[in-house]
């Protein structure tokens, strides 16, 4: 097992520059950060190296200040079928698993939610296992209909992991989420988005271009009021609502002073389209 991206990049010689991707693409363009999952011969299975780049390609997203919404998605009509299963074939131990989890997927899943930036996963086609929790762990979904998700990980007597027991009660409801854990049944596109798994359905050769014109939307909305209503929006699920409206106060206050809210106001009143500078 390779050194885990948690504790790898933490090194002081790890750089934006020194980032090169081998399992996955990474794109810039429209203030749009676009990450590749690029194993379609496997649909897009999760290993370590893989693991590893997402982390650092989440990262670099964060830090490039010209990047103002994220999409992650995957070649070859897949988003991604989960962990590739042939890593474990000879067997694993408890604290192999333990330490696995930790070093890889634990450090992506908590990126996706602390990233101050919107994070949109856009599925073309299966997305199990733990490659359907990274989707579940984007801010928003889109599907095409070709779209399919399955919690799997019970057909060969495993537990959901990488954060699917924590999101995917909250947005579907813990009925449901026992549905899919416990009989570990697809549902399709259509299905996923009746039950609030996703927020749009597509036809597949809609999906780029449905994914663009979401991101420009998201692109151009006020990135430091975009910023902590995504903080303030899943604090809010796990505080009492006393919390929750001193936490909104307190984010209103910081709002509130920003040149972004005043150029908002002006066009407001001008019946002009605002353009934000994130000051």
């Amino acid at each position: 097992m390779i050194t885990g991206c948690a504790r790898l990049c933490r090194s002081r010689n790890m750089g934006v520059s020194a980032i090169s991707y081998r399992w996955l693409v990474y794109q810039v363009a429209d203030s749009v950060a676009t990450i590749r999952l690029n194993r379609p011969e496997n649909l897009n299975a999760l290993h370590d190296e893989l693991l590893r780049e997402i982390f650092l390609a989440l990262g670099e997203a964060e830090r490039d200040v010209s990047v103002r919404v994220l999409v992650v998605t995957g070649e070859g009509g897949a988003f991604c079928s989960g962990q590739d299963l042939k890593v474990f074939a000879g067997g694993v131990t408890e604290e192999e698993v333990h330490r696995h989890l930790d070093d890889f997927y634990h450090p992506v899943v908590r990126k996706f939610r602390s990233i101050p930036k919107p994070i949109v996963a856009a599925i073309p086609g299966v997305a199990a296992g733990a490659g359907m929790s990274l989707a579940l762990a984007a801010d928003l979904r889109i599907a095409a209909q070709t779209a399919r998700f399955s919690q799997a990980f019970v057909r060969i007597g495993l537990v959901p992991d990488s954060g699917s027991t924590y999101f995917l009660p909250r947005l579907i409801g813990p009925a449901r989420a026992l549905e899919m854990a416990w009989l570990g049944d697809g549902i399709d596109a259509e299905t996923a988005k009746s039950w609030g798994l996703v927020n749009w359905v597509v036809a597949a050769d809609e999906l780029p271009a449905s994914t663009k014109e979401l991101t420009a939307r998201l692109a151009e909305g006020p990135p430091l009021a975009v910023a902590m209503i995504k903080q303030a929006i899943y604090r809010g699920m796990d505080e009492t609502l006393d919390d929750t409206l001193e936490f909104e106060k307190r984010l209103q206050g910081r709002a509130v002073v920003t040149a972004d809210h005043q150029t908002g106001l002006k066009a407001f009143f001008a019946k002009t389209r605002p353009v934000f500078t994130g000051r």
